[in-house]
């Protein structure tokens, strides 16, 4: 019977490949082909002092295949991202762009005005505007000190 060494960190690595594995994500640097699933774009959300800013990445996305909705103090993005099709003289090595359907949701503040959200698209980028309430700004109050 051989001794072998004990590697803590090869057995940790190896658990890891195996939840990645089962959940279809891919880690980086590995060389097999991405499994197909839903993706979600990136997001910034500023706050300035009259507004909320929400800048959505949707790269090769069309304005009509992209919707805003709010329900309930909710505001959701949907959207969808089609693959290129398959063209005859073409050999794909590597994919590993996500494409499919998309949806972000998120809990607006009770002091957005919904009566004023705009939004706009440009160069592959969605920018939601939330404007505060008028009465929600921050107001300074002297205090006397007795």
């Amino acid at each position: 019977m051989a001794i072998v060494k004990w590697d803590p960190w090869h057995e940790m690595e190896s658990l890891f490949d195996r939840y990645m594995k089962s959940t279809g994500l891919q880690r980086a640097g590995l060389q097999e082909p991405l499994t197909a699933q839903d993706w979600s774009p990136k997001v910034d959300i500023v706050e300035t002092e009259s507004k909320f800013e929400i800048k959505a990445e949707l790269p090769e996305v069309n304005r009509e295949d992209v919707h805003v909705s709010i329900d309930n103090g909710v505001m959701t993005i949907k959207g969808e991202r089609k693959q290129e099709k398959e063209e005859k003289g073409k050999t794909f090595h590597r994919i590993e762009r996500h494409f499919g359907s998309f949806s972000r949701s998120f809990t607006l503040p009770d002091n957005v005005d919904q009566d004023r959200i705009k939004a706009a698209f440009k160069d592959g980028v969605m920018t939601v505007e939330l404007p505060k309430n008028a009465e929600s700004k921050p107001k300074s109050i002297s205090v006397s000190i007795d």
